[in-house]
């Protein structure tokens, strides 16, 4: 299916706007671009609380923020942020973390991992993880409820350190994660599946720009094969919480999200999968495209039913 007529008028515009590609300037370039994307996200939501917070990390702190829904939370969503772990910062997507907690009825956790090349992997891995705990130990203070679901998510390398998260508490007998959220996510660290070599998907990501931000974030090849880099390289996926996995027709990273959707459901996970056909990287926090709605639509009826289903867990083991 060809692009939908807004994100091909997007690209357009994009294109008649000149500027380097991205594979050819610097991680300063890259995170101007990452602004100018996010200047584009529209009115936030208004919050019924906005905490923002410092978390202890190895070698200093990170921030986090922490949303909440006017009408309360009925669970807490970690989420991740896009940007080949080179670009990204909270107030880039406190948009998109308002408005899917609006959508939602969850509390939003915002964690600012350290970006790469100054703080190359596993550094952003480890300070995800410190903010899952983080959240983890205080869900009752940011809902006011005793028991919620913990929900992870992220979209694109937020994406790849989500289902390294779960991975993580697994093997780490860490948080319980209710729900892994996986928004066209980077699982393996290959550059020639045939959705990385075919010439319609050189759009927002493009395969230069994938092989850019692999060579700042992990420039030791070796390491890329490591679970933590590359989640569809662990040797055992079973045991992990149920996942939703959104991919686009026309990105670069459209076949290892969905062979690792795949490893999945091999593994006994249920998983709520979709290809989003005529979208590319980038259409769900591209807020005005509607696909990125579409996408929204997914994942918030995912969600809802996780803390219904949870919501009926918790009234069953109650005493009559």
């Amino acid at each position: 299916m060809a692009l939908d007529h807004a994100t091909k008028a997007l690209l357009e515009q994009m294109a008649a706007a000149g500027g380097t590609p991205l594979h050819e300037g610097t991680p300063e370039d890259a995170r101007a671009l990452g602004k100018a994307f996010a200047e584009m996200a529209g009115p936030a939501p208004a919050m019924g609380r906005v905490e923002d917070h410092e978390v202890a990390v190895a070698g200093g702190t990170i921030p986090v923020r922490v949303l909440v829904p006017p009408q309360g939370a009925r669970g807490v969503i970690v989420y991740l942020h896009g940007g080949g772990w080179v670009i990204g910062a909270i107030d880039e997507f406190d948009t998109l973390g308002r408005k899917l907690a609006e959508r939602t009825s969850c509390a939003v956790v915002l964690v600012d991992y350290r970006l790469a090349p100054e703080h190359r992997y596993p550094t952003a891995v480890d300070d995800c993880y410190a903010g899952l705990e983080w959240a983890a130990s205080r869900l009752e203070e940011i809902t006011g409820q005793r028991n919620v679901p913990l929900i992870v998510a992220g979209d694109s390398a937020g994406g790849n350190l989500a289902a390294v998260m779960a991975l993580r508490a697994r093997d780490r007998n860490g948080p319980k994660i209710a729900l892994q959220v996986l928004v066209y996510p980077v699982t393996d660290a290959d550059f020639d599946r045939p959705s990385y070599l075919d010439p319609d998907n050189q759009l927002i990501l493009t395969r230069e720009a994938m092989v850019w931000f692999w060579d700042h974030y992990a420039p030791d090849a070796s390491r890329r094969a490591e679970p933590d880099a590359s989640p569809l390289r662990a040797t055992a996926l079973a045991g992990l919480p149920p996942a939703v996995v959104l991919t686009a027709e026309h990105d670069v990273l459209r076949d290892e999200g969905e062979a690792y959707a795949d490893a999945l459901r091999e593994a006994g996970v249920a998983v709520d999968f979709k290809r989003h056909a005529g979208q590319t990287h980038g259409f769900f926090t591209i807020l005005l495209l509607p696909g990125s709605e579409r996408g929204f639509q997914q994942v918030v009826k995912a969600i809802k039913a996780c803390t219904i289903r949870h919501a009926r867990e918790q009234a069953a083991r109650q005493p009559s």
